[in-house]
């Protein structure tokens, strides 16, 4: 077994901090979690401790919108149209590295072709590659030439969509990706635009329900978000409410934030490192969606659409440092990086919170990210699933450019 000991250690987001503290793993598992004196009294000391000084011990960090196939640079969409899966492969295998490497210890792929998200799970999982916990979806479903067709998830008909669920069933993948609406990175689907009609998308959330998969929706426009919600999609991606104006939360309605939040669905608004762009150009839009989400009700997860143009997979605090600019408290902010997203991921048994019995996801950073999000951009140690990885401290992150062409 193995101790950590730390100056302070943060159970979960709404949690007070434990000073002179200390975390017991064996093996990949938490077996206590507390007052170092109490902790020592009950288990003894053993003869592995990891003594952390002042830094503050917490939970792993959850990203539930990535894209692995995606490289964070200015073309990704390019790159991978002309990868061999090989080279796709190749590719995942190093956004994963570089998640874990800012912390994030569980991640939810959200679009990947030919099923190497799940080749990639696989590999993580047994030791063979570095990386988060990852959930997958496989192939976006979406109509013939929509939004992301280039995954291999086109579908035109409800029977073609039960179809595809099908088959991801088969195939192994944890949820199931439907393209309610188009999106930015994609000539000609119109991000407000739906692509399903509500009985479509009803058939895809019923197989999926069937199956025991879990569905994510992503949806800018307004008709989009309101039919996934009507068709109890498990989570919706972006939300932005973006009208033919081109206007992230130009076509923001009160009344679908209600039917969410009513609904229990997740929402994942995708913040990320384009945050700040995106506030020059639209203004209060970023407070007027993100606080009526949150102040109507609905339950909001992390996640940053890492991977595409210009958003690196290692760029993950920005997107936590957007939702403290519009005003989320940072206790939410927390909940939403970390215990949240996990129970919207469907792993909550195994993470998000420090425990017994879940599985030591902890990363150690220098200051209380209850009061100052931004102390997560230095993160010492990082231990997934009771593996130690220590970031270099050189470590540093690609620079962001523009974001997608009129998008975010």
């Amino acid at each position: 077994m193995r101790l950590y000991r730390t100056a302070a250690l943060l159970t979960g987001a709404h949690s007070e901090l434990i000073q002179d503290a200390g975390v017991l793993v064996d093996g990949p598992r938490i077996v206590a979690a507390g007052p170092l004196g109490a902790l020592t009294a009950e288990h003894g000391l053993p003869p592995d401790v990891v003594d952390l000084g002042d830094l503050t011990l917490m939970p792993g960090l959850v990203d539930a919108h990535v894209h692995l196939g995606f490289d964070g640079g200015p073309a990704p969409v390019d790159r991978m149209k002309a990868e061999t899966d090989t080279e796709q492969l190749i590719l995942m295998l190093r956004s994963a590295r570089e998640l874990l490497s800012v912390g994030i210890t569980t991640a939810r792929d959200l679009g990947a072709r030919s099923f190497l998200d799940i080749a990639v799970r696989a590999a993580i999982a047994s030791g063979m590659a570095e990386g988060p916990r990852l959930v997958t979806a496989a192939r976006p479903l979406t109509p013939t030439g929509g939004h992301c067709w280039f995954m291999g998830g086109e579908c035109d008909s409800a029977d073609e969509l039960r179809r595809m669920v099908r088959l991801h069933h088969k195939m192994g993948a944890d949820f199931v990706k439907v393209m309610s609406t188009g999106g930015f990175m994609t000539e000609g689907a119109p991000p407000w635009s739906a692509q399903f009609s509500p009985a479509e998308l009803d058939a895809v959330v019923t197989e999926a329900h069937r199956l025991g998969k879990r569905v994510a929706a992503h949806a800018h426009g307004r008709q989009g978000i309101a039919q996934a919600v009507a068709a109890r999609v498990d989570t919706i991606e972006h939300c932005s409410f973006a009208g033919p104006d081109r206007k992230y939360g130009s076509d923001f309605d009160p009344v679908v934030v209600e039917e969410i939040a009513a609904a229990g669905i997740y929402v994942c608004p995708t913040m990320n490192v384009h945050a700040l762009t995106m506030r020059d150009r639209f203004g209060d839009a970023l407070e007027k969606v993100i606080m009526g989400l949150y102040s109507g009700g609905a339950q909001l997860i992390a996640g940053t659409d890492a991977g595409i143009d210009n958003c690196p997979h290692d760029a993950y605090v920005p997107g936590l440092e957007a939702l403290a600019m519009v005003g989320l408290p940072a206790t939410e902010i927390l909940e939403a990086a970390t215990l949240r997203a996990a129970r919207a991921l469907g792993v909550a048994d195994r993470t998000g919170t420090i425990e017994p019995g879940k599985d030591a996801d902890l990363i150690a950073v220098r200051g209380d990210p209850r009061s100052d999000i931004s102390v997560l951009h230095q993160v010492e140690l990082v231990v997934a699933r009771g593996a130690e990885h220590r970031p270099a401290p050189q470590h540093t992150r690609r620079p962001a450019g523009p974001p997608p062409s009129g998008a975010y």
